[in-house]
C-alpha cells in the first residue's frame, strides 16, 4: 500500500507540472499574437521553427530516454554505468549536430528560408541541442524517484520565459520575433546548469556492447516517434514549402498556428486524462473484466472530449480574445483541428491493444500511414486550399491511424465498445453544435445564455445515462439521506 501510495504521488505530481506547464505555456499565445502583427508573419516563423525543433529533438534523443529506463531496470546491468553510456551517447550525437549546424549555418537558415536572420534557427540549434542532452537527467530524476526536482526545474523554464517574455513584449512594446527564441535559449541554458550535480559525481564510462544493445532496443522506438512528431508537425513544416505564395506563406503559417492553438485545449484536456488512464489501464491488465472495463473508459473519454468540443465551440466568441484580432481569420480551423485532437486521443486509448500483447510495431504502421495521408494532404491541397488543408490534413491522418487501430485491434484483440452508445452521443453533439453555431442570433449575451442552455442539455443527458448524480463520490451523500 505504501508503494501504491508513493506511486500515486509521483504520478500526481509529474502529471501536474506537465499539464500545468503546458497551460502557462499557452499564455505566451495571446502575448506573441498580440505584440506580432499578422502581416510581419512574425508568428508564422516561431511556428514553422517549433515545427523543426520538435522533429530534430525526436532525431536526437533517439528513443534512448525509454532505451535508459529499460536497461537500468534489468537484471544483470548497473544503472550508473547505464546512464553514463546513455549521457555519451545523446551528448556526443548532440554535439555533432551542433557542430555541423553550426558550421553550415547560413545555407541551412537559407534552405529554411531565414536566411536574412540566420541565427533565429542558430539560436534554436543550440537549444534543441541541449533539450537532447537534458532528455537523459531528467530521466534519471524519475528513475530515482526525485518528481520534486523534475518539477521544479520543469516551472522554472516555463515561469523564466513568461517574465522574460512579458518583460520585452508587453512591458516594453517589443515586437521582435528573434527575441522569442533568445528567451528560450536562456531559459534552456538555465536549466543545464541546475542539472550541473545530475551531471558529475560518477565516472563516464561508454559501454559499447551495451550501446549496441541499447539502439537495437531503441531504433523501433525512433521510428514511431517520428512517426508521432511527423503527424503532429509536418504540416508546419511542409507550408512555406508547398504554398505558392512565398512571401504570404508565414503570414498565412502563424494565421493557421495561432487559431490552431486555441483548439490545443483539447490537446491539454486529452494529456490530463492520458496521465489518469495509462497507468490505470496496465494496473488492470491482469484482471479477468478488463476488456470491459476498457470499454467503459473509450465511451467516458469520448464523452469528456465530445463535452470539451462543445464547450470550446460554444465559448469561441470568448475565447477568440487569446490571440490577436488579426489572426481571428482563422478561427475556421478550430472545430477541425479539435476533432483531430479527439481522433489523436481515441487513437491513443485504442493504442494498448498492442501494448498489452507486446506488438509494438503495429504502433509504427498506423502511425506512418496517417502520416502519408497527413503529408498527402498537405502537398496537393495546400497549393489551392491554403491553411485549411492543414487542417483537414490532421483530421484525415489522425482518422486513418484510429480506424486501422481499431479495425486490427478488433482482430488481434477484440474489446466489445459500445458502439451504439457512442454513436448517440456523437450524433446529439452534433446536432447540438449545428443548434448553437447555425441559429442566427446577433446579440452575443443571447447566443451565450442559448448556448449554455445547449451545452446543459448535454450535461443533463450524460447525467441522466451514464453518470446517475447519487453514484458522483460526495455528492452521493444527499442521496442516502
Amino acid at each position: 500500500m505504501a508503494n501504491l501510495k508513493s506511486l500515486a504521488k509521483d504520478t500526481a505530481i509529474y502529471g501536474l507540472s506537465s499539464i500545468v506547464g503546458r497551460f502557462l505555456n499557452y499564455l505566451l499565445v495571446p502575448v506573441y499574437t498580440m505584440a506580432m502583427a499578422v502581416e510581419s508573419g512574425g508568428y508564422g516563423v516561431v511556428t514553422n521553427i517549433y515545427a523543426w525543433v520538435a522533429l530534430v529533438l525526436v532525431l536526437l534523443t533517439c528513443g534512448m530516454e525509454t532505451g535508459f529506463f529499460r536497461f537500468a531496470n534489468k537484471s544483470g546491468e548497473e544503472p550508473m554505468r547505464v546512464y553514463s553510456t546513455t549521457l555519451l551517447a545523446v551528448g556526443t550525437g548532440a554535439a555533432a549536430f551542433l557542430a555541423l549546424g553550426l558550421g553550415f549555418l547560413p545555407y541551412i537558415a537559407g534552405w529554411l528560408g531565414y536566411g536574412e536572420h540566420p541565427w533565429y534557427v542558430g539560436m534554436m540549434m543550440i537549444v534543441v541541442a541541449m533539450d537532447a542532452v537534458q532528455s537523459i537527467p531528467f530521466a534519471y530524476l524519475r528513475y530515482k524517484q526525485r518528481p520534486l526536482k523534475f518539477a521544479a526545474l520543469k516551472l522554472l523554464f516555463i515561469f523564466l520565459n513568461i517574465a522574460l517574455n512579458l518583460i520585452y513584449y508587453v512591458g516594453m512594446d517589443g515586437d521582435d520575433v528573434g527575441y522569442a527564441f533568445l528567451f528560450n535559449l536562456v531559459c534552456t541554458s538555465t536549466v543545464m546548469l541546475c542539472m550541473v550535480p545530475e551531471l558529475r559525481g560518477f565516472p563516464y564510462v561508454l559501454d559499447r556492447a551495451l550501446l549496441r544493445r541499447m539502439l537495437r532496443y531503441c531504433l523501433p522506438l525512433l521510428v514511431l516517434g517520428l512517426a508521432g512528431i511527423l503527424n503532429q508537425v509536418a504540416d508546419k513544416i511542409i507550408f512555406p514549402y508547398v504554398y505558392p505564395d512565398k512571401a504570404g506563406a508565414v503570414v498565412q503559417l502563424g494565421i493557421y498556428g495561432a487559431a490552431s492553438k486555441i483548439a490545443m485545449i483539447m490537446a491539454m484536456l486529452t494529456q490530463a486524462f492520458r496521465y489518469a488512464y495509462e497507468p490505470f489501464v496496465f494496473g488492470k491488465s491482469r484482471d479477468k473484466d478488463n476488456r470491459q472495463v476498457y470499454a467503459q473508459a473509450m465511451k467516458f473519454f469520448i464523452i469528456f472530449t465530445l463535452l470539451a468540443f462543445l464547450a470550446v465551440m460554444f465559448y469561441l466568441d470568448i475565447l477568440k480574445y487569446l490571440i490577436g484580432r488579426d489572426y481571428w481569420e482563422g478561427l475556421r480551423v478550430v472545430p477541425i483541428v479539435m476533432m483531430a485532437e479527439i481522433f489523436m486521443g481515441v487513437y491513443f486509448n485504442l493504442s494498448f491493444w498492442y501494448k498489452l500483447i507486446d506488438e509494438t510495431r503495429w504502433g509504427a504502421w498506423f502511425s506512418l500511414a496517417g502520416c502519408v495521408v497527413l503529408v498527402a494532404v498537405n502537398v496537393l491541397l495546400v497549393p489551392r486550399y491554403g491553411y485549411m488543408a492543414c487542417a483537414w490534413g490532421g483530421f484525415a491522418g489522425y482518422g486513418v491511424a484510429m480506424l486501422l487501430s481499431y479495425f486490427v485491434g478488433q482482430r488481434r484483440y477484440p474489446i466489445r465498445y459500445d458502439l451504439k452508445s457512442i454513436g448517440g452521443y456523437v450524433l446529439l453533439a452534433a446536432v447540438l453544435y449545428a443548434a448553437g453555431e447555425y441559429l442566427p442570433i446577433e446579440n452575443m449575451v443571447l447566443r451565450m445564455v442559448w448556448r449554455t442552455v445547449l451545452l446543459l442539455l448535454f450535461v443533463a443527458y450524460v447525467v441522466k445515462r451514464d453518470l446517475p448524480l447519487a453514484h458522483i463520490p460526495v455528492v452521493n451523500r444527499f442521496f442516502r439521506k
